[in-house]
């Protein structure tokens, strides 16, 4: 999770500054050191609610700064800074899937190296599961996560006015979806797409060995 958050923020930040605003670099948020991303809300106590609720475990990294105002192009560097996090995280999920194919035939050749070979397995199918779930979550329209930035842009002015300023009462909106159960419903198109990638594209490499890892 550590890594897929803040390959999520750092694209976040290239992404604005390929867009004309060198905000994130100028603070030294385009790194990958983990200390300099780490959010108490998001990154600690967010999971623990979730994890509380029995709900998905996934958290946040501290919020890239940017400075949409520095955009060559208003709108479409918001958009395209917005989408660039979870685009990341689609990316890790494909190459994650792709690594438990490669990992599952590596084992096939070599069956003495199985063991191992089935954890490090185990770690690419909980990627892919995560990022999946990042994507979701990181998509519901309430600000200030980036589905909201995306969909300001489909409301009317005056409307998207007052919808960007619920971004102070996020948190809160958020943990009452959570418990109302909004959340299973949301990340169903997760599931279907993780079902997908597992079963249908991975499915036959998957070890056994594997799977007693994530249940255990």
């Amino acid at each position: 999770m550590l890594f897929s958050i803040i390959a999520h923020e750092y694209a976040h930040g290239y992404a604005a500054l390929k867009q004309g605003d060198t905000t994130a670099l100028s603070l030294g948020r385009l790194t990958w050191n983990p200390i300099k991303h780490i959010d108490p809300i998001m990154t600690i106590v967010l999971p623990l609610l979730l994890a509380a609720a029995h709900q998905p475990v996934i958290g946040g990294a501290k919020p890239v700064p940017v400075d949409p105002r520095n955009y060559r192009n208003l709108r479409r560097g918001d958009i395209i800074v917005s989408l660039a996090g979870v685009s990341v995280n689609l990316v890790i999920a494909i190459v994650s899937t792709g690594l438990v194919a490669a990992v599952g035939l590596v084992a096939s050749v070599m069956p003495n190296a199985t063991h191992v070979l089935s954890i490090v397995q185990a770690m690419m199918i909980l990627a892919v599961n995560l990022n999946l779930a990042l994507i979701a979550f990181n998509l519901i329209p309430v600000p200030p996560l980036d589905g909201s930035h995306v969909v300001k842009y489909l409301l009317p002015p005056r409307w998207a006015f007052y919808y960007q300023r619920l971004g102070f009462a996020g948190l809160i909106l958020l943990i009452v979806l959570i418990r109302v159960g909004f959340l299973e419903w949301w990340f169903k198109p997760a599931s279907i797409v993780m079902d997908f990638l597992l079963n249908d594209v991975a499915g036959r490499w998957i070890l056994p060995q594997s799977v007693q890892w994530l249940f255990r």
